[in-house]
Formats: C-alpha cells, structure tokens, sequence
C-alpha cells in the first residue's frame, strides 16, 4: 500500500512537472512579425525624351537706339541622360523648340524697329540633388537660335549662339514618367541689322516638361 501510495505521488509529481515544462516553452516560443514592404528608392540614371513649352519675356536694343520688350510662346522636343551618384545627378540635356518671341518699338527717332526669336535650342549640363522621386537642379550651357530684326520695314535674318544658365525642378509622377517646371536667361548676343545697325536679344524663359525614361 505504501509502495503504491508513493508510485501513485511521483506520476503526480511527474506531469505536473511535463505540463509546466510544456507551458513555458509555449510561452517563450518567439513569433515572427510581419513582414513589411519597403519601396525602393527611385533612381534616376538613364536616357530620356519630351515635349516642353511656356513662356519668355526679353529685352532687344538697338545701337540705333530705343528698345523693344519680346515676349511670345515656344514648344518643342528634349532629348538627355542622367547619371546618379548618392543623392547627385548629373545631366547632359539638349533641347529644340519653335519660337514665336516678338517684339517692336521706335528705334533712332523715326524708324520702327522689331526683333523676333523664331526658334531656339539650348545644351546643356545638369547638376540636381535627389529627394527620392523630386529633384531639383541647377542647368546652364549654350543656347542659340534664329534672331530676326527689321528697321523701318527692312528685314535681316541670323542664326545667333550664346548662352543660358537657370534652374528647376523635377517629380517621377507614374511609372517611367516624369515632370518638371525649369526657368532659363537666355542671352543670344548681338544680331547685325538693316542699314548697318545691330540689336541684342536676350529673354528670360519659364516652362514645363513631360519626360519619358527608358
């Protein structure tokens, strides 16, 4: 009787102890917490195209004298690459548009004087800093274009270069799509005129862009 009294105590004893073993494994056992998805950080190295378009405003003197205020309309076509390194991207970017920047005032005292920007391109180098999917940059290079001057209804046509310098910036908006809003001064020198005169153009350019990446 007391051999089974005491075989009865230690099975007892004995699964007390497996159950409390059991429950605390089941209480330290470690769980995995969900896993989360991360987006990558958007890369802007490689080529690209689009369309750009707005508006410019100038200034053309003539060395007769008076100054006309251009202002007027451009669009056209953007072709350039990137290049990322960290938070930098570096940029070669070039760019055509069709122009329609005019402007007339009377020059020498009795004539009537006009300048026109009837095309422009710029080349140019980028420098922006990455934000993720904004960047905003700096940009300056060469720009030229074809100038048209008339004095007292006689008309010359040049095909001028200079150079531009400006700043901007641009967003990833959807998949390989980009936006951007730029401001460019835009300085295309002296263009010879009628009569042996000459006259300056020079115009300060705000516009928008849609780019496509490859």
């Amino acid at each position: 009787m007391k051999n089974l009294l005491l075989a009865s105590v230690g099975l007892l004893a004995l699964g007390v102890a497996s159950a409390s073993a059991a429950d605390i494994q089941r209480r330290v056992m470690p769980t995995k917490a969900p896993v989360e998805y991360v987006a990558p950080i958007y890369n802007w190295t490689g080529p690209y195209i689009g369309l750009q378009g707005g508006g410019g405003w100038g200034r053309s003197d003539y060395s007769i004298g008076g100054s006309s205020r251009p202002s007027g309309g451009l669009i056209g076509g953007t072709l350039g690459y990137n290049w990322q390194s960290g938070p930098l991207v570096y940029g070669l970017e070039t760019d055509i548009a069709w122009a329609n920047i005019s402007g007339s005032a009377g020059c020498g005292g009795v004539f009537g004087c006009s300048t026109r920007n009837n095309w422009l391109g710029t080349t140019r180098a980028r420098l922006g800093y990455a934000m993720d999917r904004w960047m905003p940059y700096v940009t300056g290079g060469f720009a030229y274009g074809g100038v048209k001057t008339s004095v007292a209804g006689f008309d010359s046509s040049r095909t001028k270069g200079g150079w531009t310098v400006g700043a901007g910036i641009e967003a990833a908006i959807a998949g390989p799509w980009t936006a951007k809003v730029e401001y460019l001064h835009v300085d295309l020198g002296s263009a010879d005129a009628a009569f042996g005169t000459s006259a300056n153009y020079r115009s300060d350019i705000v516009r928008a862009g849609l780019n496509y990446r490859f």
